[in-house]
């Protein structure tokens, strides 16, 4: 056996765990640490206004129906999704930890995909529930009931636990033998994956899977369902009625928009020409944050009902302190 087959086979049956992978994040930006605050505040703001959303709607019982079933776990998956990624790019860059013990590098890959993945089949069962609203008024209370939307919700996040713990599973059977420079600002599974020097054709196969299974078909989905709603809605006589039940649609519309169409533009920009990776890099960071900040804003003052339910949480509040007071 000569020297190269030699080689080639300590190759094939040496498994090559590193200990660490190294974070390059943004490159040759004397300012970027600003950024970094900037993501900061857009995180202090996620979690207030998530948790605010998620107070109003466990404290208000008018509230407790299936539309805010749906309603409370995207707050939810916004609020966990943001705290999965955020706080560690911030420990990584403004302090300068870039390197990421290995299993800590396929927990942070698999947290962040995973809500992002949670939150973009909510949005598709928002669509649903708009669907039959508009579609099937006569039928909503008994088609979109509590146990079917849990039901529904269950699937989401148990569909998506088992995808991702899949992937980084196939991920954690590959050999590190290259740099282990991952080129990004958090452990992505593309940047990951291609440092690996082992055969890596079931991981490609599993991040186009997941890319199409998270970016492609929600919003597919979700479009289908919106000509179904403009066909039953074009069939209403009355314009009075063809708004009102437009405007229940437009808090819904505006999160699809801020969740799918930056993400779709970046992926296919990335894949069609050259992007500067400082630039993929702000746009995937955005990307991931800038919804769940904007999600329970949009929900909070686009939604008569939430509105009126925080203005009665706060005129009972300030009741019961009067009761109080005078005793």
């Amino acid at each position: 056996m000569g020297p190269k087959e030699k080689s080639a086979t300590m190759l094939n049956t040496t498994f090559v765990r590193p200990a660490a992978f190294y974070l390059s994040g943004l490159s040759n930006i004397s300012n970027a640490n600003y950024f970094y605050v900037f993501l900061c505040f857009i995180y202090i703001l996620t979690v207030l206004g998530n948790c605010f959303l998620i107070f109003v709607i466990y404290l208000v019982k008018t509230l407790h129906t299936p539309k805010y079933m749906i309603v409370f776990s995207l707050a939810l998956t916004d609020l966990c999704g943001s705290t999965a990624l955020i706080p560690k790019v911030l420990d990584t860059f403004l302090f300068d930890r870039r390197y990421i013990v290995y299993e800590a590098c396929l927990s942070y890959l698999f947290f962040v995909w995973f809500f992002a993945f949670v939150q973009s089949w909510t949005l598709v069962t928002m669509a649903y529930d708009r669907f039959v609203a508009i579609c099937f008024p006569l039928r909503y209370h008994s088609i979109v009931t509590k146990p079917a939307v849990a039901l529904l919700l269950l699937f989401v996040w148990v569909f998506s636990l088992s995808l991702l713990a899949t992937v980084v599973g196939f991920l954690d059977r590959l050999s590190f033998c290259r740099s282990l420079v991952v080129t990004s600002f958090f452990c992505d599974h593309g940047p990951v994956y291609h440092l690996a020097c082992n055969d890596t054709t079931v991981n490609s196969i599993l991040a186009k899977v997941v890319i199409t299974v998270i970016m492609f078909i929600p919003p597919l989905l979700i479009a289908l369902t919106y000509m179904c709603i403009a066909v039953a809605l074009s069939r209403i006589a009355s314009g009075v009625e063809r708004l009102r039940a437009l405007k229940t649609c437009t808090s819904h519309l505006i999160l699809v928009a801020i969740f799918f169409l930056p993400l779709l533009a970046t992926n296919i920009a990335a894949l069609t020409s050259y992007i500067h990776p400082n630039t993929r890099i702000i746009n995937s960071t955005l990307t991931h944050t800038v919804p769940a900040l904007l999600n329970p804003i949009i929900y909070s003052l686009k939604t008569e009902e939430v509105m009126k339910s925080v203005k009665r949480l706060f005129r009972n509040n300030k009741l019961r302190n009067v009761n109080l007071s005078r005793r």
